[in-house]
C-alpha cells in the first residue's frame, strides 16, 4: 500500500507491526509470538503498551566515549517523544566508538560497528529506530548499518561541545588542541601553559566544537535527509538538544506508520546534495570515505571525480575552524545548516526525500540572517570553490584527497624532494631526530598507514613538522592515512592504492622527486619506470594475523576510494 505525505508517495509496512515482526524461529510462529509476549510482559509492560508500534532507541552511550556523555538524558527525551506519538520505545546498545579512547584508531572498528547495527536492526522486532551517535565513526557506522538493514530510521546526534578559555583566549576542541600542541613542540609555550590548555579545550560534553569529522557527518546526515532540519548544530548541553531528541522520537513513530525507509531517502540525488554541502561547509576529508561507504551499501557509485566536479561549482560558505575562525556554537546561532541549504538551493537536488516525509526543497525556506557573519551568502563566499579537491597521477592512480581550504596557498603548487617514513613507528622514531636530513622545501611522505598497512587507516596524515625545522609551520605531507577533520595544513591524504596494497606510494624513496599541482589536480612521482619495476620486485608479502577480527578486516577491507568498507558488505549492483 502507499500513503501520501507532502510530495512523496511512500511504501507502507511490509509485515506485521510490533512484537509480531521478525519472530524467533521455533518452527511454530504462533508459539514464538506467545512466548515473546510472555517474556515482554515480564518487563512490566501492559497489553496496551505491547500493542503499540515498537521504536528502537539505539543508544551508543559509553563511559569510554566522552562525546556521548549526555546520551542517557537524551535517550529519555527520545522516549518521551515516542510515547507522545503512540509508540513503544525500547532502548538497546551497540558498539560505541570514542576516537580518543580507541587504539589504534576507531576506524578499524567502524565496519564492525556497522555490522552490529545491521544485525540488530534486522533481528529485533522494530517498526522504526532512532539512531543515536556523535563521535567521528559512530554516525557513518549507524548510517551504513541502517542503509543495509533498511528499517525506517532517523538520525539523532550528540551535538557539539561549547568552547573554553585559555588565558583569555577562546578555544575549542580540537583544532586548537593541535595548534597549542604545535606551539608547545616549537618551544613557544611551556609545560604549565599546555596543561592550562589541556583543562579547557574540551570543557563540556559533546563532539568537537569545530567543523571536524563529527560535526561534518552531523551536517551531512541532515543534508542526506536522515535528520530533522536544524538538528546537526544544536549544542550538546542546550535544552534544544533534548527537544530535538523528543521531536525525533515522535517522528520515528510516523516513519513506522508510513514505511519510510533509508533506501527511499539515501538516493544518488541525496549523495550529490551531501557532497555539495561537504564542499560548502569546509568539512572533513574523512567524510569522503564515509559517504563512499554508505553509498556503497546501496549500490550507488560515489567517485572522487564527482567530489571534484561539484566542488568546482560550490563556494565555501562557512567560516569555521579549521577552514575559518568560528566554532560550532557560532554556526548554530547563525541558523545552522538550514541557512547553508538556503544559499545552495539553486545547486541542490530539491526533489530528494527526507525523514520529514517532504522533499528537501519543501523543507528549505526563510530569509538569510544578516545579523551573523559565520555563514556567508553565496554572492559573497569565503572561497569561490569548494574546500576539497581530488588528485590523481602516477603516485595516486585511484586518487587522493586534499583539503585546499585548510592548506597554505603557496604550497599548493609544489615540487620537492621526498623524505620518507616507512611506517608510523618509523615516523615516531625519526621525525624529531637532529640527524634527520630534511629541509623546509622537502615533501614528507608516510607509507603503510592506510586501511591495510596500519591497519585501520589512522588519523596520522598530518605528520608533525620535524623539530629541527624551527619556525616552519607547514610543509607538503603525503600519505595513505587519514587526517582528523579538526586538523589543517597542506596534507595529501587517502592515497590509493595504499603502499601496503602494492600502490606506488610504497615505492617512494627518500630523495625522489614529487610534484603536486592543485590547479591541475595532479600528484606525480618523477622516477624512471625501470627503477620503479626494480623496487617493485623487491617487495615482500605482508603476513596476516592468525585469527580474529583483524584478520577478517585485512582480508576484506577495500581501499579508501571505495570507502574502506568490507567487500562483502557493499551492494555492487549499481542503481539507475
Amino acid at each position: 500500500m502507499f500513503r501520501k505525505r507532502g510530495a512523496a508517495a511512500i511504501m507502507g509496512p511490509m509485515d506485521d507491526p510490533g512484537l509480531g515482526r521478525r519472530l524467533t524461529e521455533y518452527g511454530d510462529k504462533e508459539f514464538a509470538l506467545f512466548l515473546r509476549r510472555s517474556f515482554a510482559r515480564s518487563m512490566g509492560f501492559s497489553r496496551e503498551a505491547l500493542g503499540k508500534p515498537i521504536v528502537g532507541v539505539l543508544n551508543t552511550y559509553s563511559e569510554l566515549n566522552n562525546c556521548h556523555r549526555g546520551f542517557r538524558e537524551l535517550a529519555e527525551a527520545v522516549k518521551r517523544g515516542v510515547w507522545q506519538a503512540g509508540g513503544l520505545p525500547l532502548e538497546f546498545p551497540t558498539i560505541s566508538l570514542g576516537e580518543i579512547f580507541t587504539s589504534p584508531t576507531a576506524m578499524l572498528a567502524r565496519n564492525l560497528m556497522a555490522m552490529d547495527v545491521e544485525v540488530m536492526l534486522r533481528a529485533q522486532p522494530l517498526d522504526a529506530v532512532v539512531l543515536m551517535g556523535g563521535c567521528d565513526k559512530t554516525v557513518p557506522a549507524l548510517l551504513m548499518g541502517a542503509a543495509s538493514a533498511d528499517v525506517p530510521a532517523i538520525l539523532l546526534v550528540a551535538g557539539p561541545m561549547l568552547t573554553g578559555s585559555v588565558d583569555g583566549e577562546r578555544v575549542g576542541a580540537c583544532t586548537d588542541c593541535r595548534r597549542f600542541w604545535a606551539r608547545y613542540r616549537r618551544g613557544e609555550i611551556d609545560r604549565e601553559a599546555i596543561e592550562r590548555a589541556e583543562a579547557q579545550l574540551a570543557p563540556t560534553t559533546g563532539t568537537c566544537g569545530v567543523m571536524g569529522t563529527a560535526s561534518t557527518m552531523a551536517c551531512l546526515g541532515e543534508a542526506l535527509g536522515m535528520m530533522l532540519p536544524g538538528g546537526a548544530s544544536v549544542p550538546a548541553v542546550h535544552a534544544d538538544r533534548l527537544r530535538h531528541g523528543e521531536e525525533s522520537g515522535r517522528r520515528a513513530v510516523g516513519l513506522a506508520a508510513e514505511g519510510l525507509r533509508p533506501g527511499l531517502i539515501l538516493t544518488a540525488d541525496a549523495f550529490d546534495n551531501a557532497l555539495r554541502v561537504l564542499q560548502a561547509i569546509g568539512g572533513s576529508t574523512n567524510a569522503v570515505i564515509h559517504l563512499a561507504a554508505i553509498a556503497g551499501r546501496l549500490g550507488i557509485p560515489l567517485e572522487l571525480s564527482k567530489l571534484d566536479e561539484l566542488g568546482r561549482s560550490t563556494p565555501v560558505l562557512v567560516d569555521l575552524k579549521p577552514t575559518g575562525e568560528g566554532y560550532m556554537e557560532d554556526f548554530h546561532r547563525a541558523g545552522g545548516l538550514p541557512v547553508v541549504l538556503r544559499e545552495l538551493r539553486d545547486r541542490l537536488r530539491l526533489g530528494a526525500l527526507t525523514v520529514t516525509g517532504k522533499t528537501l526543497g519543501e523543507t528549505i525556506g526563510g530569509d538569510f540572517p544578516d545579523h551573523q557573519k559565520v555563514v556567508r551568502p553565496a554572492s559573497r563566499p569565503l572561497l569561490p570553490e569548494g574546500a576539497l579537491i581530488a588528485l590523481r597521477g602516477s603516485l595516486a592512480p585511484d586518487g587522493a584527497v586534499l583539503k585546499r581550504s585548510a592548506a597554505t596557498p603557496a604550497l599548493l603548487e609544489s615540487a620537492g624532494r621526498a623524505v620518507v617514513f616507512t611506517s608510523l613507528d618509523d615516523l615516531a622514531a625519526r621525525v624529531d631526530s637532529p640527524d634527520l636530513d630534511v629541509r623546509p622545501e622537502d615533501i614528507l611522505v608516510l607509507q603503510n598507514a592506510g586501511p591495510v598497512g596500519a591497519p585501520g587507516m589512522p588519523e596520522a596524515g598530518a605528520l608533525p613538522i620535524p623539530k629541527k625545522l624551527a619556525g616552519v609551520k607547514d610543509m607538503v605531507r603525503i600519505s595513505d592515512a587519514r587526517m582528523s577533520g579538526t586538523a589543517f595544513g597542506t596534507v595529501v591524504l587517502h592515497v590509493s592504492p595504499e603502499a601496503a596494497a602494492g600502490g606506488p606510494l610504497g615505492l617512494v624513496r627518500t630523495g625522489d622527486r614529487i610534484e603536486l599541482s592543485a590547479a591541475r589536480r595532479e600528484l606525480n612521482l618523477r622516477v624512471d619506470a625501470k627503477e620503479l619495476d626494480r623496487r617493485r620486485a623487491e617487495r615482500k608479502p605482508r603476513p596476516l594475523p592468525p585469527r580474529g577480527y583483524e584478520r577478517l578486516y585485512l582480508e576484506h577491507v577495500q581501499q579508501a576510494h571505495l570507502g574502506a568498507d568490507f567487500d562483502f558488505l557493499r551492494h555492487e549492483s549499481l542503481r539507475g
